[in-house]
């Protein structure tokens, strides 16, 4: 099993243009990430897409990483995540019609939940569930679809200001849950 501080080591070896780091990162990281991807694009091509498109940012951005004493894999996640809410962004402008992505139920386990290792997911699923249905569901469709404050408010009959407040609030409380181990 692969450990934050390898996958530390292989990205700094990547900042120097080590290409066998690229390629053992690859290998570590892909499945986690191709089902960040997938969850969030709910399109494999696009999503197989995406991560090509993500390695290259990271493999671009590698000596920008920071050790912070989080998991490289928060860093890694990210790019790919906002990459792919970016395509998403984007296929809603080119096409509208996403009613159907934002129907995707939350309680049934998506794809990243498979490559995820168990422990993982279940402190993500139990720190979730310690959150307000609604706000869970506003959390889940922001960070994992793509939807944006003005949509979240319009879908709850709420003021923008308060949609700000609750993704803030349940932010800082699952990064609380999930740090306490």
């Amino acid at each position: 099993m692969t450990t934050p501080q390898d996958v530390e080591n292989m990205i700094g070896r990547m900042a120097l243009g080590d290409r066998q780091a690229f390629s053992d990162l690859y290998s570590a990281t892909s499945a986690k990430l191709f089902g960040v991807a997938l969850r969030v694009l709910s399109n494999r091509a696009e999503a197989e897409d995406a991560i090509q498109e993500a390695y290259l940012k990271i493999w671009r951005n590698a000596d920008r990483y920071q050790v912070n004493g989080l998991s490289p894999m928060t860093w890694l996640i990210t790019i790919t995540r906002n990459l792919c809410i970016d395509k998403l962004r984007a296929r809603k402008v080119q096409g509208g019609g996403m009613d159907e992505a934002a129907e995707i139920e939350s309680s049934a386990p998506g794809p990243e939940a498979l490559a995820m290792a168990s422990s993982d997911r279940a402190r993500i699923v139990d720190c979730m569930g310690q959150l307000d249905d609604q706000k869970s569901d506003a959390v889940r469709r922001a960070y994992l679809e793509g939807e944006t404050y003005k949509e979240l408010a319009e879908r709850y009959d709420q003021p923008l200001n308060t949609i700000r407040t609750w993704l803030r609030r349940s932010l800082i409380k699952l990064k609380d849950c999930l740090s306490h181990d």
